[in-house]
């Protein structure tokens, strides 16, 4: 990227030509005027592509790779990620419906999440979905829609590990938690679907998400494949599937180093083959969302204002955090840090200034840039948020101050 470019991490996902952002072979200008109206995301098809092309190369070859949908829903990107993983993983009846809208099989298709509803289990078991349960009473809830539709379902059972993912953004395993069964509450769980008959597929064990630290994922890794063979003594049936989660990270602010993926497929390859002399039926899975889709993608809004104020100026835009809340700081920061943000069709600008960047919303808290040097913009120029790949759209509060929607393109 240029030296104006703004100082934060080191991005090489699009090209820039004639002082614009390209993406899937056109310029960013030219792109909002196909999309027809600002603020809009767009995801890049061959970003996509290119990977998972990356991965499968790190990654031991007979590891299954699932996308978890929650990340990014859009059908358009869905439909192409069939075209790439191994299967999906999801948390509603709604994502369900988009998966099936896709060649992927059911049988390759996986519903998790801690507050399934009854007609959403119904729905799940009728299109031979996988069901990863979360709870003893959803267990006997799932018998109950066994039984008015005259059909079994297929289960696994999902894990709350006693080990946690170090250095994790997010930790979905250790101690308490409202997701998966405690490890040491599976055995007799185990020993209910048996009786109860169901069909058991084996193990999901998500223990947390965004880590950058290989040596954090390795262990973690290690210790989902042990705590099955461990376990797999009380299960009703060999483990077919087992889920050893993800947590691969992305770099989003300074300091961040992107994830040391070779290093994590060569322990995993390693952890896998000794795993398989005791789990000789196991496809092993891991599900990720963020790391495929993430930096594939960018939020795109206008400027609509500029003005002074006490000595700052602000970029007044037609987007926000109602479009981005993750952009804006409100999505699980402690302390709001700038995401790579770039003018996007002004990217060799010469000349710099010191801008805020704020949506059109009546909240101090709409902010997408709080003091960043870039190119000197002007009304009608077009703001790119980068890293905007996942959970962007679909995490914020599309609703707040009936706001115009954004628009969601791939290209």
């Amino acid at each position: 990227m240029n030296s104006t470019a703004p100082k934060h991490i080191n991005l090489h996902t699009f090209a820039v030509a004639d002082g614009q952002l390209v993406l899937g072979n056109m310029p960013l200008s030219r792109l909002a005027q196909r999309v027809g109206h600002t603020p809009f995301y767009a995801y890049d098809r061959q970003a996509l592509t290119q990977r998972m092309q990356q991965l499968r190369q790190a990654m031991p070859a007979d590891l299954k790779i699932h996308y978890a949908m929650k990340a990014n829903p859009m059908p358009a990107v869905v439909q192409h990620m069939a075209t790439l993983v191994d299967g999906f993983d999801l948390a509603s009846a709604e994502e369900m419906k988009v998966a099936l809208d896709t060649p992927m099989p059911a049988e390759h298709i996986s519903f998790a999440g801690p507050g399934k509803r009854p007609l959403e289990l119904s729905q799940a078991i009728a299109a031979s979905v996988t069901l990863n349960i979360e709870s003893a009473h959803e267990l006997e809830t799932i018998v109950k829609q066994c039984e008015c539709l005259g059909l079994n379902a297929k289960v696994a059972v999902r894990i709350n590990p006693a080990f946690e993912l170090k250095a994790s953004g997010m930790k979905m395993g250790g101690g308490a938690k409202q997701f998966g069964i405690d490890e040491e509450q599976v055995p007799d769980i185990l020993k209910r679907i048996n009786v109860l008959g169901l069909d058991f597929q084996g193990f999901h064990i998500y223990s947390g998400s965004q880590n950058l630290k290989a040596d954090s994922i390795m262990e973690a890794q290690q210790k989902s494949l042990q705590l099955a063979v461990q376990l797999a003594e009380y299960c009703p049936s060999p483990i077919r599937k087992l889920n050893i989660g993800g947590g691969f990270g992305i770099p989003y602010f300074p300091g961040d180093t992107p994830l040391a993926i070779e290093q994590v497929g060569e322990a995993l390859a390693s952890a896998m083959a000794l795993t398989r002399q005791s789990l000789q039926e196991a496809d092993v899975i891991i599900e990720l969302g963020r790391y495929l889709v993430g930096e594939a993608g960018i939020y795109v809004t206008r400027i609509i204002d500029k003005k002074i104020s006490r000595g700052q100026t602000f970029l007044i835009v037609d987007g926000g955090l109602h479009h981005h809340l993750a952009a804006s700081g409100n999505f699980g920061q402690v302390i709001r840090k700038n995401y790579p943000i770039a003018i996007g069709n002004k990217m060799h600008g010469e000349a710099l200034e010191t801008v805020n960047i704020v949506g059109p919303l009546c909240t101090p808290l709409d902010i997408l840039a709080d003091k960043m040097t870039l190119p000197k913009a002007e009304i009608g120029d077009l703001v790119a948020v980068y890293q905007s790949g996942a959970y962007g759209y679909t995490a914020s509060p599309t609703k707040f101050l009936s706001q115009p929607d954004a628009r969601e393109v791939l290209v």
